[in-house]
């Protein structure tokens, strides 16, 4: 499999920030979103065997991974890894953009998963069965913009009855959405959501690699 970098750090967003994790950054991704952070894991990286892959997350002593990219599940290696990290007993952690089918992913894994907003300009490549497939020990993110994307986000949670299935995420774009009104139309809607930022983007410098 093509990976970008592996490395140990803060987990910085869903239900598990705070939590040291290794991740797994894969190379490739098929879509091309606006606000995207990792545009360098779309070509490069170094093919490694899997147990090579595996011996590396072991070398942290951290039972917590996560496998990201780019798009992880755009290379079929990555369904391997994920059932190979769960056997091992590890929690495991899958982010992913909700274009590609999650269905194969092992059971075991937590997916989070990215509804893609206009404000991404992806919207239309959403597999949007993917939500009749998500689980409750799965999360489902977005990445708000502005106030259209919100008022997207608040619709497809109240059409798709994800608050009653699995915790749901709202995330500021960074540097383009002020979290502090996202957090004044979520508590003037009294929605059940979580307001989640990125946490290592407030430790490190947001533009550092490898945190």
């Amino acid at each position: 499999m093509r990976v970008t970098e592996i490395f140990h750090s803060i987990q910085g967003e869903s239900s598990f920030t705070g939590r040291p994790c290794v991740f797994v950054r894969l190379t490739g991704c098929p879509l091309r979103c606006t606000w995207c952070d990792s545009e360098y894991t779309f070509h490069g990286g170094t093919e490694m065997a899997l147990d090579d892959v595996l011996a590396q997350v072991h070398s942290y002593d951290c039972r917590l991974v996560e496998v990201t990219g780019g798009e992880p599940l755009h290379q079929p290696e990555a369904f391997t890894l994920i059932e190979r990290l769960c056997t091992d007993g590890y929690e495991v952690l899958v982010e992913t953009s909700g274009a590609l089918d999650i269905a194969p992913v092992d059971p075991r894994a937590h997916i989070i998963m990215d509804v893609k907003c206009p404000g991404s300009g992806m919207m239309d490549r959403m597999d949007w069965k993917n939500l009749d497939r998500i689980a409750r020990k799965d999360e489902v993110k977005f990445v708000i913009k502005d106030r259209a994307d919100y008022e997207f986000a608040r619709t497809i949670t109240g059409q798709h009855n994800l608050a009653g299935r699995c915790p749901i995420l709202f995330s500021p774009s960074f540097g383009e959405l002020d979290p502090r009104q996202l957090a004044e139309w979520v508590l003037a809607d009294k929605l059940p959501v979580r307001v989640q930022l990125q946490l290592h983007k407030f430790i490190w410098d947001p533009q550092t690699r490898g945190v």
